[in-house]
C-alpha cells in the first residue's frame, strides 16, 4: 500500500537542510529548505534534476518537528515542483500555523490558488529557452498579491526580451515583486544588468547567493 493512502498526512520528501536563503526577497536569511520529490517539468536549466525521483516518505508532523528543531523563523518548501503533491498545500498551512516566515518556490505550472495566502508564492515563469514556455498558467497571474513574487529565469537576449514583453502586457510590477535571474553558464549576469538599467525596467535584478557561495552543492 502506498504509504500516502494511510491515515497518516505523508509527502515524498527529497531533504530538508538548513542554509542561507540564496534568492528572491528572503536571499541572505537562514532558512530552512524543504525539498519535495518530483517535477512534471524538464526545463533546460533545472539544478535539481536529483530530486525528479526517490525520496522518502514522511509525515507532515515529523516534518514540521524537523524544521522547528532548527530553531530559526523562515522555511521555503521548494522541489522538483512541490506543488505536485496535493498534500504540500497541508504542510504549508501548518507551517503557518506554527509561526514560521514560509515561502514556496513553484513552476507556475500548477494552480496556486489553494495555498495558504500567508506563504509568499514565488512563481518562476517559463521562458522559451527554458523549453517549458508552454506550461505556464497564466491564471495564476491572477491570484498573485503583494505578498507574492515573479521570477524569470533568463537564458538569452530572446528570453530578456520575451519577459519584457509579459511585464509590460500583464502588467506584473503592478502585481508584486518582479525578479530578473541569469541561467548560470548561459547569459552572462552583467549583461542582464545593463539591459535592464538601459530599459530602466521596474523589476529587481539576481543572481543567486548559494550558487556563488557553494557552487551548486546540494543541500547547501
Amino acid at each position: 500500500m502506498d504509504p500516502a493512502d494511510t491515515d497518516v498526512l505523508r509527502l515524498r520528501i527529497t531533504e530538508v537542510f538548513l542554509s542561507l536563503q540564496g534568492e528572491a526577497r528572503d536571499a541572505g536569511w537562514p532558512t530552512v529548505f524543504v525539498r519535495l520529490t518530483g517535477c512534471p517539468l524538464r526545463c533546460t536549466y533545472c539544478d535539481t534534476a536529483y530530486a525528479f525521483h526517490g525520496g522518502e516518505w514522511r509525515s507532515i508532523d515529523s516534518l514540521v518537528a524537523q524544521v522547528r528543531a532548527f530553531g530559526v523563523r523562515h522555511v521555503c518548501v521548494t522541489g522538483g515542483e512541490p506543488l505536485a503533491q496535493k498534500r504540500c498545500v497541508v504542510l504549508l498551512e501548518r507551517l503557518c500555523e506554527a509561526g514560521f516566515v514560509v515561502s514556496l518556490e513553484t513552476s507556475g505550472a500548477i494552480d496556486i490558488s489553494t495555498v495558504d495566502t500567508r506563504v509568499s508564492r514565488i512563481v518562476d515563469i517559463k521562458t522559451p529557452d527554458s523549453d517549458e514556455e508552454a506550461r505556464n498558467l497564466w491564471s495564476n497571474i491572477e491570484q498573485l498579491t503583494a505578498h507574492d513574487q515573479i521570477k524569470f529565469v533568463l537564458c538569452s537576449r530572446a528570453d530578456y526580451d520575451w519577459a519584457v514583453e509579459q511585464l509590460r502586457q500583464r502588467a506584473l510590477d503592478t502585481r508584486c515583486t518582479v525578479w530578473f535571474s541569469p541561467s548560470k553558464d548561459q547569459l552572462d549576469p552583467q549583461q542582464l544588468a545593463d539591459w535592464i538599467v538601459a530599459d530602466c525596467l521596474p523589476v529587481r535584478f539576481q543572481m543567486q547567493l548559494h550558487k556563488l557561495l557553494w557552487n551548486d552543492e546540494p543541500g547547501r
